[in-house]
């Protein structure tokens, strides 16, 4: 599952995060925001228009991600 597909308010644990091609600036600066395999991550809201952007929970912080973004993000529903 991508983060992009999880249902509201649902914890997850990101499993990695795809790179389109090889160097990818955007798969690395969501790693580098904390997007790293083991972090709990939840989806908090949806924004009005098409769902985006999403607003994503990571530990304290909360990022707005476009669609496209969060479903670079692999996850597993948190047990």
């Amino acid at each position: 599952m991508t983060l992009s597909e999880l249902p509201l308010h649902r914890a997850a644990i990101v499993k990695a995060v795809v790179e389109n091609q090889p160097g990818d600036g955007i798969a690395r600066r969501l790693r580098e925001l904390g997007f790293v395999p083991g972090e709990e991550v939840s989806l908090v809201a949806r924004g009005p228009i098409g769902g985006e952007p999403v607003l994503i929970q990571v530990g304290y912080t909360r990022f707005a991600l476009r669609l496209s973004e969060a479903a670079r993000v692999q996850v597993e529903v948190a047990a």
